[in-house]
């Protein structure tokens, strides 16, 4: 089983530092190169830059009430854009724009799923 993972292009988990500006700040974030695909992605089907896109997301956190961990949560993100697309939450069509999509059904539909705790 662990050779799928542990086979895989090293290339995948090397990291790369971006610098970018967020709330008016000059930063850097540094992610695993598989991340930054994943947001270059996402980022395209709405016709943004991955910086632009990564700008968004932590406006909108913090109008949220914000996060300790930004990069985690920029993670946490890919893997559930991933795990939308396995599950056909979200179209594996790039063309379809995300900013198109339902969020407050898709939220629904997985709170819906979630296991009731005892």
């Amino acid at each position: 089983m662990c050779r799928l993972f542990v086979g895989a292009d090293p290339a995948l988990w090397h990291t790369r530092t971006r610098s970018m500006r967020l709330s008016g700040v000059s930063t850097s974030l540094r992610l695993e190169d598989f991340y930054w695909t994943v947001l270059e992605e996402i980022a395209g089907r709405d016709g943004l830059s991955v910086g632009q896109l990564v700008s968004r997301l932590h406006d909108e956190l913090a109008f949220a009430g914000g996060v300790d961990n930004f990069a985690s949560f920029l993670r946490v993100c890919c893997g559930r854009y991933l795990h939308l697309q396995a599950v056909g939450a979200v179209p594996r069509d790039l063309a379809v724009p995300i900013r198109s999509l339902d969020a407050a059904a898709i939220l629904a539909r997985e709170a819906a799923a979630r296991p009731v705790e005892a």
